[in-house]
């Protein structure tokens, strides 16, 4: 949404997020919160350094910050309404039959602990542990660009069973402990139940390693996807025993490397050598694969285990793990950088979680992540 206004006049821009208002009204109760959202957005679109109900409030020109917080707190509107909305107008000027959903979630650093879901974990944010909320959004991408359509908010265990914390923020008596990946999942369901034609799911591997909690559902779906596992995800092996993904990559002969770009970067096209094993999972249908992407300096191995119902050919660029976003995890995330708010999270000691790479961090042993800035590209 930031990126689309750059790339028409301000006019114009105006005129798009007028139209957008019109369409969403009918989920606001009362006008003046209809128009304080609009207010708000135009806020949240202005490029702020920090974005809060304060710095919102002053760059629309409001004096105090109490009506940006009723908008949020207090004000009746149907906020999943919205969200239905937003994505109809998504698949609408972006959508394509065989489109993308991406998942990934993202850390927001808070200082106290009052703010639902707020605990110690690992956050690609601040690249380490920190105090902070976590949230998992669902991505729509296609050829001509690609932007958030789903969110939903993850309350770990440590807020699920303090009903004392609970009713002093207010988290309703529905909302209970989810898993990141049926989160995932429960929104990748609403997207397809309300006639979203997607051609495949991706996400880094804090998803791809949940069989049970996502890919066995998407499967039963028969949807198709490639997502991201660790360099010692077992794999079905040449005999009846499986085999770390790293194990078999590097018993592949050199023929079986193939150059292929992963999509246009700052420099020109990005080229890989990839490589992909079809895998026979006992009692499972369909087409299964491991797929694995080398990088030509360094060596370093991505992997990916790839679903679909029925045969596919190599994936295109825009519909490979690299066409998604650049698939690497850095070794120092910078601060706030758009770019490192991809974040995971895995068990450690109480009140606390830690990253989850558990394989060596060397180029032979790479940890892949997929990651998106919500923007819009113009049409050619």
């Amino acid at each position: 949404m930031v990126a689309a206004a750059a790339s028409v006049d301000p006019a114009g821009w105006q005129s798009l997020l007028g139209e957008m208002l019109l369409r969403i009204g009918h989920r606001f109760v009362r006008v003046e919160s209809r128009r304080r959202a609009g207010r708000f957005v135009q806020g949240l679109l202005a490029g702020l350094a920090r974005v809060n109900c304060w710095t919102v409030a002053e760059q629309v020109g409001d004096r105090a910050p109490d009506g940006m917080q009723n908008l949020l707190s207090r004000a009746t509107w149907d906020a999943d309404g919205v969200r239905d909305d937003l994505r109809e107008v998504v698949v609408e000027q972006l959508g394509v039959e065989d489109a993308m959903l991406v998942i990934d979630e993202t850390g927001d650093l808070k200082k106290g602990v009052e703010s639902v879901g707020v605990q110690r974990q690992y956050t690609g944010t601040a690249g380490r542990i920190e105090n902070s909320q976590m949230s998992v959004f669902l991505v729509y991408s296609t050829p001509a660009g690609h932007t958030f359509i789903d969110r939903e908010l993850y309350l770990p265990e440590s807020w699920a069973e303090d009903q004392a914390r609970r009713d002093r923020a207010g988290v309703p008596a529905q909302t209970l402990f989810t898993t990141k990946s049926r989160l995932a999942l429960a929104m990748i369901a609403r997207a397809l139940e309300a006639g979203v034609r997607v051609g495949w799911v991706t996400g880094d591997e804090a998803y791809g390693k949940d069989a049970a909690g996502l890919r066995d559902p998407l499967e039963a779906r028969e949807q198709a996807y490639v997502l991201a596992v660790a360099c010692d995800h077992r794999v079905p092996g040449p005999g009846e025993e499986s085999v770390r993904a790293d194990e078999r990559a590097a018993a592949l002969p050199k023929r079986a490397w193939q150059k292929l770009s992963a999509g246009a970067g700052a420099k020109g096209r990005r080229y890989y050598l990839w490589a992909r094993l079809r895998l026979h999972p006992a009692g499972k249908t369909g087409y299964h694969w491991i797929l694995m992407r080398r990088n030509r300096r360094t060596g370093e191995t991505a992997f990916y285990r790839c679903y679909s119902p029925a045969g596919s050919r190599w994936p295109t660029s825009r519909a490979s793990p690299g066409g998604a976003g650049r698939s690497r995890r850095p070794s120092r995330p910078a601060k706030n950088s758009p770019a490192s708010t991809s974040t995971r999270s895995a068990p450690g000691p109480p009140g606390t979680a830690g990253p989850p790479w558990s394989c060596s961090r060397t180029p032979s042993s790479p940890s892949p992540r997929l990651r998106l800035a919500a923007h819009r590209r113009p049409r050619a």
